[in-house]
């Protein structure tokens, strides 16, 4: 499992702007050098699999192997700036969690682009999940949003008044329910339509409204834009994740475990039978108030693997691989079902275990653990983790989300237990056969991808994995892989210079967009 990958450095940065700060340098170093590593030919795997001869925790700790690729969500055809002129206003209303909010505000800015329509900053919803009224404002930088964006989507914060003959006229948006991964077509006819009808559309709910698996590149790397680039927490945020990767890495290299062992994900698996009698009724309840109906056999569930991992598997298979028990761990994890009688286990193997409120105390990390800015913390240390192991990657946005992200800022490690593979071996212990346990383990994570660029195969969203139309190669004989010229900001500004489009508002210095950027 050899790996081209460098150690990451754990020095400290000071000052709020850290964080941006090595974000920065990183993307500039994966995006415009020129690497002899990058000449190197590669072919993906196609069937997810990194296939290496045996597991070596040293090469874990750093970056998967690139192939020669790297990120790269620019236009790489004609690209026009966005008119003066739009069909009118898009509001959507993001609901869901926070990453199930992000992937919405994805697909608003690409819907907003297909309809040719003015986007209006997108509302978070505050009541369906986390009960928190942050909105976009309180998470994301929406002047960065904004100027990111400005060749390829017409944004305002809201929708304006109209004035005429000396009066003042609101124009109401249309409300309108899309189909789930709603078509291309719905948007360019239906949507349209009533836009041009009404002057301004509502679409709401806005989860899942657009089809992931689109037959246009162009239109998928707007995506990564809006993801990877556009969407940047406030700076408040970024600085209280940049305190606690600090103190982190002050004592070497740490991996982040999205330990998805909570009621809503053991509920919606049905995986109940290792529960108390009480406990059982609590999931069975939750199960019956929040989804369908359906029988659920635990035993077949988990012979497929379906069930989340406890916690204890979760360390078994890390131990399994080589890791040992001054492995410091960051726990992303919301309430863990079933108590500390689930963890004891886990803590046993791995005593170093830590989450945001006992890295940093703050007050307000101390209010909002639960809340989006907890979950946004917790989202920007795992990303910039030396390894992120998601223990239920299947409905999982925020496991996904951070897949994808962690691919495109420089394939690093991820471990993804295959828990149908892994399921009969840790059947098989429990009925007592403990003999060749760990070696069975391995053998299962050996088949897994790392991290490095892999086809995408369904289930896989591409959300979790956006190889190959955001990323490029310096070096190829296929002209939809390489990578575009790095004047191509340059003439996407000289395209909004022509058509008459006021940039007076882009000429400062800290709001032009470099290629680093993109």
């Amino acid at each position: 499992m050899r790996r081209l990958g460098h150690h990451r450095q754990h020095g400290k940065q000071g000052g709020g702007g850290g964080l941006l700060a090595k974000l920065s340098i990183a993307v500039l170093f994966l995006l415009i050098c020129s690497l002899s590593l990058l000449s190197a030919p590669f072919t993906p795997n196609t069937n997810g699999s990194t296939a290496p001869s045996q597991i070596s925790v040293e090469e874990l700790w750093k970056s998967a192997n690139s192939g020669g690729w790297k990120p790269s969500s620019a236009p790489r055809s004609k690209w026009p700036p966005p008119p003066k002129e739009t069909n009118g206003y898009l509001r959507v209303r993001c609901n869901g969690g926070l990453n199930q909010q992000r992937s919405a505000i994805c697909n608003a800015v690409l819907a907003a682009r297909i309809m040719n329509a003015t986007l209006v900053l997108p509302e978070l919803d505050a009541n369906s999940f986390w009960h928190d009224d942050s909105g976009f404002h309180g998470l994301y930088d929406v002047e960065h949003f904004i100027q990111s964006l400005r060749f390829d989507v017409q944004i305002v914060e809201r929708i304006p008044e109209i004035h005429k003959n000396g009066k003042t006229k609101k124009i109401k948006a249309f409300q309108l329910r899309p189909p789930r991964d709603a078509p291309i077509s719905w948007y360019t006819i239906d949507a349209l339509k009533k836009m041009k009808e009404h002057g301004a559309i509502y679409l709401s709910p806005f989860s899942h409204r657009l089809a992931e698996e689109i037959d246009n590149p162009e239109y998928q790397r707007l995506r990564c834009r809006v993801n990877y680039h556009a969407l940047r927490f406030k700076p408040h945020i970024m600085k209280l994740s940049e305190s606690i990767v600090d103190k982190l890495r002050a004592q070497g290299h740490f991996m982040a475990i999205h330990l998805r062992f909570e009621m809503d994900m053991l509920s919606f698996a049905g995986c109940f039978d290792i529960f108390t009698s009480a406990e059982q009724k609590i999931l069975k309840k939750y199960r019956k108030e929040n989804f369908a109906d359906k029988t659920l056999i635990y035993k077949e569930r988990r012979a497929i693997g379906k069930c989340p991992l406890t916690p204890e598997e979760v360390g078994l298979i890390l131990r399994a691989m080589g890791f040992n028990n001054s492995t410091r761990i960051y726990l992303a994890a919301g309430e863990l079902f079933g108590g500390e009688r689930f963890m004891t286990p886990f803590r046993a193997l791995f005593p170093r275990l830590e989450n945001h409120s006992s890295v940093d105390a703050s007050e307000e990390l101390a209010t909002n653990s639960q809340g989006l800015i907890g979950s946004a913390v917790d989202y920007m240390v795992c990303l910039l983790a030396d390894i992120f192991m998601p223990t239920y990657d299947g409905p999982s946005n925020f496991a996904n989300n951070l897949l994808g992200h962690r691919l495109y800022y420089g394939f690093r490690t991820n471990i993804r237990p295959d828990r149908k593979g892994l399921a009969p071996v840790f059947i098989a212990r429990e009925n007592g056969r403990t003999a060749g346990f760990e070696e069975a383990v391995r053998h299962v994570m050996l088949k897994t991808n790392f991290g490095g660029p892999h086809k995408r195969i369904s289930p896989e969203s591409f959300y979790t994995n956006s190889w190959p139309e955001c990323f490029c190669q310096m070096e190829t004989q296929n002209p939809a892989h390489k990578c575009p010229s790095e004047n191509v900001m340059q003439n996407l500004h000289s395209q909004l210079v022509s058509e008459n489009i006021d940039v007076e508002q882009y000429n400062r210095s800290d709001s032009t967009i470099s290629l680093a950027e993109r």
